[in-house]
């Protein structure tokens, strides 16, 4: 297993489109890159504590690549726009990647020199706060929320056509 964590706006949406992927295992919903220990989710979003709401998630580089995961990632936001996301704005929805290994750093190092306009900053991984768990599996349990209607629905079908043999059950529909 490794590990990955990504900020990429609301942690909700990059919950929702990483859980769809194939040997991405876990998914957390939390905190990282701010001065406050342990912060709520209030804290995090008067933007005063430093942290960006992140994605936390373990996956089996067998079946998913970090690559993989960057691509997506990338894909999924807008690397271009600083401190915001939508409607979404502070630094606590900045594009971020909190690496965990040097290879990461390199790695990811090199990809977003690759776009144009990237504002995503690379930080290492000091420490994650998992999020209060109302947060968690946000889109499974809220899915006629206008949010997820109107903001994660149209990240998720953007992935599900961009990445199809990258999603969970594909061998199956495919197959």
């Amino acid at each position: 297993m490794e590990k990955a964590v990504f900020g990429g706006g609301c942690f909700w949406c990059t919950e929702a489109v990483f859980k769809s992927l194939e040997g991405v295992l876990v998914v957390k919903p939390g905190y990282a890159g701010g001065h406050v220990s342990h912060p709520t989710y209030l804290q995090v979003a008067s933007g005063k504590t430093g942290h960006a709401e992140v994605t936390y998630m373990e996956y089996d580089p067998n079946k998913i690549s970090y690559r993989d995961l960057l691509t997506v990632f990338f894909a999924s936001h807008d690397p271009t726009t600083l401190n915001r996301q939508g409607n979404d704005k502070g630094s606590q929805y900045r594009s971020v990647i909190f690496f965990t290994t040097p290879d990461e750093e390199v790695e990811a190092g090199r990809y977003i020199k690759e776009i144009p306009g990237a504002v995503t900053t690379l930080e290492p991984l000091k420490q994650f706060y998992e999020a209060e768990n109302y947060h968690h599996d946000y889109y499974t349990n809220h899915k006629s929320a206008p949010y997820c209607e109107i903001i994660i629905n149209p990240k998720l079908e953007k992935v599900q056509k961009q990445f199809t043999s990258l999603l969970k059950d594909y061998g199956r529909k495919a197959g």
